[in-house]
């Protein structure tokens, strides 16, 4: 019988799961508020103007789940001593949405179009990763 020097090896990629849940929780509410966005938009679009009111109130709801998703991040960064680049990627997208609101307010449509797809494929591409690291 003989005795291994080396411990087993650890997933360094993941963290413990008192954060996994609430930072679950908020990067699916953060994607469905993306979600809506883009119905909104459509709708507004295609000629239902009183939808704009529901993208601009929608738009609020979203910004703050995603930054209670960074915060979230952050918590399974540093004190559960979990992955960065959770955050890092929430603070991305938090710049991102900061300039996707400040573009949709001043109508500024070939930078607000094309950044908020970006902003929802990075958003459900994220979603997805977060579900992976807190297993």
């Amino acid at each position: 019988m003989s005795v291994s020097p080396v411990p087993p090896r650890a997933d360094l990629g993941r963290g413990p799961g008192w954060i996994g849940w609430p930072l679950r929780s908020v990067a699916v509410l953060h994607l469905f508020g993306v979600l809506a966005q883009a119905v909104f938009a459509e709708l507004f679009v295609t000629g239902d103007v009183d939808m704009l009111a529901w993208h601009r109130t929608n738009g609020g709801f979203t910004h703050v789940t995603l930054y209670l998703q960074l915060v979230a991040s952050i918590l399974l960064w540093r004190p559960a001593r979990g992955p960065a680049w959770p955050a890092l990627a929430a603070a991305g997208l938090v710049a991102a949405e900061t300039l996707q609101v400040v573009a949709g307010q001043e109508r500024v449509l070939a930078v607000h179009f094309p950044l908020g797809m970006a902003v929802f494929g990075a958003t459900t591409v994220l979603t997805a990763l977060v579900w992976r690291v807190t297993r």
